[in-house]
């Protein structure tokens, strides 16, 4: 495990985890909302983590900077991806509720090529400009969407009927907005997810 202080105006860090042997490829993952507890210790993100770095890829996980509303947070995961891209071949995002949606909308705005993106449980709006909607149809990468058939709390419904017909990736689960139970059988789809669009061989 390494420390990260992800370059920007914003006070980012986060923790690199890495396989045993030299990787090529890296996850940027994206905790869920800061003021609800979100934060780079999440239990799904560390699950994700554990996987990836058994498949041979490594995993950058961070905290956001200071509340902004979404539009700080997603310059943070547009910081972290420059950083990952600087130093990896190829580079995915992941991320959960609040940071699923924040993934989408960097990765259509970032000035860097993302290989693939992986969102669970994203919600359709964080702001009036910040739209996954919107955003998602800029994607030109794989992309995957997750989400639970029981889940009240974020407003999926909008994205994964987007990403139906967009033929992107599905994948329906059953738990509810925290997946509780579910989080090795999240890790698990995510990562073959990443194993297939990050790794040459796979």
């Amino acid at each position: 495990m390494t420390d990260v202080l992800v370059p920007g105006r914003r006070d980012v860090r986060g923790v690199l985890e890495e396989p045993d042997d030299d990787a090529d490829a890296i996850v940027v993952a994206c905790p869920p909302h800061p003021q609800h507890g979100g934060s780079r210790s999440d239990r799904r993100l560390v699950a994700v983590e554990e996987t990836l770095r058994e498949a041979g890829i490594a995993c950058l996980r961070f905290d956001y900077g200071a509340w902004d509303g979404g539009h700080g947070e997603r310059e943070d995961v547009r910081n972290a991806i420059r950083w990952a891209d600087d130093r990896y071949d190829r580079v995915g995002v992941f991320g959960f509720s609040f940071g699923a949606s924040l993934a989408i909308l960097a990765t259509a705005t970032v000035d860097r090529a993302v290989a693939a993106v992986a969102a669970l449980a994203p919600t359709a709006q964080l702001d009036d400009d910040l739209d996954v909607c919107e955003a998602l149809p800029v994607l030109e990468c794989p992309v995957t969407v997750l989400y639970g058939k029981r889940d009240t709390t974020a407003d999926w419904e909008p994205v994964v009927d987007l990403a139906r017909d967009r033929d992107d990736g599905v994948v329906a689960l059953s738990a509810d907005h925290f997946f509780v139970g579910q989080h090795g059988t999240v890790a698990d789809a995510v990562g073959d997810f990443f194993e297939r669009t990050l790794l040459p061989s796979a």
